[in-house]
């Protein structure tokens, strides 16, 4: 069996990371090459930081994390072509008050100067069927169609991973079925976390975090299932009856 490189994919070696003195994540060593991964957990589980973690937006405490070979945290100019990021809520995401803008800025950080990032955003509207949307403000837009901002924001930059936190918490279900059929045709690589089994029950490879570590890492199917046993254990306890005097 040919094992893959280490200079393929997105590689933790014993990553942990800690707020003070509260640790978040502890010794988590995975190899993530599948095309379609999950990352299953409860909330405050730490899946969104361990997702921070693969885009180099914060840096391991102890441990290593690559992508591609470089250094997660230490070549943010090179990692704008390995990984994007789609937040679960896009006003964490946007930054700027018009559509054109908000798709130019990434384009911008990646080298393309003004006027090519501007003729670049206005080809990704055109090629959506959303000329129109160039000079909208952004709080114009829906929930949903922020949300398709940010997406298309991080597809003009072209990155060979997509790293998805929650990307269906907030929209009405039409909406989620739009955004899931656009995902599911991307060619990219899509890493996506969720408090919901159903969300990576397609997924390649699915990885249960509890705790801030691996519980589980395998098929998609076995790790939902002992997924869903557990969330219904921890449902019959009651656990959320004894309150803080």
């Amino acid at each position: 069996m040919q094992h893959p490189s280490s200079d393929t994919g997105i590689r933790l070696d014993r990553a942990s990371y800690a707020a003070g003195e509260r640790s978040i994540l502890s010794d988590i060593t995975l190899h993530l090459t599948e095309r379609r991964i999950g990352i299953l957990g409860q909330n405050g589980s730490g899946k969104t930081t361990l997702l921070r973690l693969m885009a180099g937006l914060i840096a391991p405490g102890r441990g290593r994390v690559t992508v591609e070979g470089m250094d997660a945290a230490s070549d943010r100019r090179r990692m704008l072509a390995a990984v994007g990021i789609l937040f679960q809520n896009p006003e964490h995401q946007i930054i700027f008050p018009t559509v054109e803008e908000e798709l130019s800025f990434g384009l911008k950080q990646a080298g393309r100067c003004a006027e090519e990032a501007r003729s670049l955003a206005r080809a990704v509207l055109a090629a959506q069927g959303r000329s129109h949307w160039a000079a909208a403000p952004v709080s114009t837009l829906s929930q949903g169609q922020k949300q398709f901002l940010c997406l298309l924001s991080v597809l003009a930059m072209e990155p060979r991973t997509i790293l998805l936190d929650e990307p269906f918490s907030g929209l009405d279900l039409p909406t989620q079925i739009r955004l899931s059929r656009r995902l599911a045709g991307l060619p990219q690589r899509l890493v996506t976390i969720s408090h919901d089994p159903e969300v990576v029950a397609g997924c390649d490879r699915v990885i249960w975090l509890d705790g801030g570590r691996v519980r589980a890492d395998g098929q998609a199917g076995d790790v939902t299932a002992a997924f869903r046993a557990e969330m219904e254990r921890l449902g019959d306890l009651d656990a959320d009856a004894d309150l803080p005097c």
